[in-house]
């Protein structure tokens, strides 16, 4: 808290009043090295810094400081969608600083906002710890990739990591559909076009169809969020195209579960035998805080297809996926309880951040 404190006097000075800016906030969470901005009427802006959130000993806010903030990132579009909805999905950058991604909604006491730092530089594999296999990943030539994991472990970040590989590696067509656009790639070998849904796309579904014919070798879809998306998400892949996805679950074998299970159950074994045909991998992700408390560093699940994977998810069997994944430790793949019990070995968290995090402790293999 003192650190925040101090760093408040800094940049906001001392007596804000109606002072208040949204871009002096930013600078904040850009100097505390928090990932979420939080705004609501009543109370002090917080930050969440290394997973936790902290309440800033800044003044509370009222409806017009919140609501002078939000409203100064957004056109009239987007301002006009906010108040007939009741919420809305955008980013903002501050040039010099970074991008943000921002949700604003209306609740009980008026207008707040919750906003993500986006680093202005893409993050690379290497650079964020991640399984080299992931490269492996980023080489394949269709099929679907499902980042997953749950919000705020750095799944955006992951496949930002994993398209820059891309970018860097191969001569390559790449589309992206975001709600909104995260990460800004600048064309290498590859050629990239982002696209924004609400902005210059109407839905993630309608995006993903008319991809197909814009001849792209790979799609990064920011979300599949309905049954539409997965629907055509799947049907890019089926087509040789490379997928990547996302979805809020902790596990691979869940992962394939929450897919199957957005489907009619009338077509659940047609869905798993496409899911069998097209999936090349789930990765499944969760941030431990180190041991000295300063940073925080992913723990990896990894599933690969093989003939055997494919077979248990036409059979319906996905609860036998962890046996695969621990069959499959020479292709790449790894459990979470597998990750943990290496960051632990690597002196990079703690046994207690690993035993607290574990799916089952005894799998860890350290004592």
């Amino acid at each position: 808290m003192a650190k925040i404190k101090d760093e408040l006097s800094t940049v906001l000075k001392t007596d804000l009043g109606a002072d208040y800016k949204v871009e002096n906030l930013f600078q904040l969470m850009v100097d505390n090295n928090a990932s979420d901005l939080h705004l609501a009427i009543g109370t002090s802006p917080s930050l969440r810094i290394m997973g936790d959130l902290t309440k800033t000993d800044l003044p509370p806010l009222d409806g017009e400081q919140t609501m002078a903030m939000i409203y100064s990132l957004l056109n009239q579009k987007q301002i006009q969608v906010l108040e007939e909805t009741g919420d809305l999905d955008f980013a903002s950058e501050v040039p010099g600083l970074s991008r943000f991604r921002g949700n604003a909604l209306f609740e009980k006491n008026g207008l707040g906002a919750v906003f993500r730092l986006i680093p202005s530089v893409v993050p690379n594999i290497e650079t964020l710890g991640l399984p080299p296999v992931l490269k492996k990943i980023c080489d394949f030539k269709g099929g679907l990739v499902i980042v997953t994991g749950a919000t705020g472990n750095g799944k955006s970040t992951t496949l930002a990591a994993m398209i820059d590989y891309i970018n860097r590696t191969r001569n390559a067509h790449i589309i992206t559909i975001e709600d909104p656009v995260e990460f800004i790639h600048e064309s290498k070998k590859s050629l990239i076009v982002h696209r924004e849904v609400g902005l210059h796309t109407k839905t993630f579904a309608s995006a993903i169809k008319d991809s197909v014919r814009e001849d792209p070798d790979i799609l990064l879809i920011g979300e599949l969020r309905d049954f539409e998306s997965i629907t055509h998400a799947l049907k890019a892949a089926d087509m040789g195209i490379l997928v990547f996805g996302t979805l809020h679950t902790n596990s691979a074998s869940k992962t394939l579960d929450r897919v199957i299970d957005v489907f009619p159950p009338e077509q659940h074994s047609q869905v798993r035998s496409l899911i069998a045909e097209s999936l090349r991998a789930v990765i499944a992700q969760i941030l431990v805080k180190t041991k000295d408390g300063r940073n925080r560093v992913p723990a990896v699940e990894i599933l690969l297809s093989t003939s055997g994977l494919s077979n248990m998810i036409r059979d319906g069997k996905t609860t036998m996926i962890p046996t695969i994944i621990q069959s499959g430790a020479e292709l790449g793949m790894q459990s979470l309880d597998n990750a943990l019990g290496k960051l632990v070995r690597e002196g990079k968290i703690s046994l207690d951040a690993a035993k607290a995090r574990a799916l089952d402790v005894t799998r860890l293999g350290v004592a």
